[in-house]
């Protein structure tokens, strides 16, 4: 059985702890083995990336490093940590001058990058345990209407990421129709959640987000099911707002995917920690 290195991330151990939490619980009961590793930051694929490529890739390498010390694959619960540890992964891959530069940086601390182990997207390992989760689901989600919201960390580019199609994505559909949820397909599927436009220029970020609610509204759905850290709070967090910006109303319950099916597994909302959710009072997932 393969043992995974669990990169969990910085926002979900420092932000959103229940979230780890479903995850593990969820990983447990379908066998798939895990241990820990002292990771830091990945760091994010956006910011920093634009601002120092080399001190990315270091850091990047130096958390890949620690998996290979241990000749283990890592499973990272968070878009933005897999994006970036597979990013580095494929720049140092294509670019020998790069890599080169990147272990005489990490000599420094006693390290060599190889590039001798796997970083998989936890959904893509939940795909593969597909008949597990059904054989393990005792309370099905069959009075849900989920839309579905893959992330654009997790989809694209789609040359290291090679998880799924980015413009018709079906890995998180078929995982959450797995909990006996009826999974709704709706227009903007694919559109961003806003999030990384929403801190220089908000009322962008906004408008963004309410394209995708009123999407997700006008498709008759309960909940929308995530996979993605920084979507979750984009979701979670920013309705009460959005809201009042556009007198409207948006009270959409969000989960990841590992609470929906914690929840279909019998695992109770208490042990997963539902009642941090800011959005769930009057919505479907209240009594869950």
């Amino acid at each position: 059985m393969t043992e995974y290195k669990m990169f969990e991330g910085c926002v979900i151990g420092n932000r959103i702890p229940f979230i780890e939490a479903s995850s593990r619980k969820v990983l447990d009961k379908i066998g798939v083995q895990t241990s820990q590793a002292p990771f830091s930051c990945c760091p994010d694929p956006t910011g920093m990336k634009c601002f120092d490529n080399t001190a990315w890739l270091a850091m990047g390498a130096q958390n890949l490093c620690l998996a290979e010390s241990e000749d283990k694959p890592i499973i990272s619960l968070c878009n933005g940590c897999a994006n970036t540890l597979r990013g580095v992964q494929y720049q140092l891959k294509h670019d020998s001058n790069k890599k080169e530069a990147i272990n005489k940086e990490l000599a420094k601390i006693g390290k060599e990058y190889k590039g001798s182990i796997d970083v998989r997207h936890f959904v893509d390992v939940l795909k593969e345990n597909l008949s597990a989760i059904k054989s393990a689901v005792t309370k099905p989600m069959s009075n849900l209407k989920v839309a579905c919201h893959p992330g654009c960390h997790y989809m694209r580019p789609v040359e290291w990421m090679e998880s799924d199609d980015p413009l018709r994505p079906v890995n998180l559909k078929e995982i959450a129709a797995a909990t006996g949820a009826n999974v709704v397909d709706y227009d903007e599927l694919a559109l961003c959640c806003g999030n990384a436009v929403a801190g220089p220029f908000p009322d962008h970020g906004d408008a963004i987000l309410k394209k995708k609610l009123d999407s997700v509204k006008k498709a008759g759905a309960d909940v929308i099911v995530v996979n993605c850290p920084a979507c979750f709070q984009r979701f979670d967090t920013s309705q009460r707002d959005l809201s009042k910006k556009f007198d409207g109303e948006y009270n959409i319950p969000v989960l990841y995917i590992t609470e929906l099916i914690a929840l279909a597994m019998g695992i109770s909302s208490e042990d997963i920690g539902i009642k941090n959710h800011r959005v769930r009072r009057g919505t479907a997932i209240e009594n869950l």
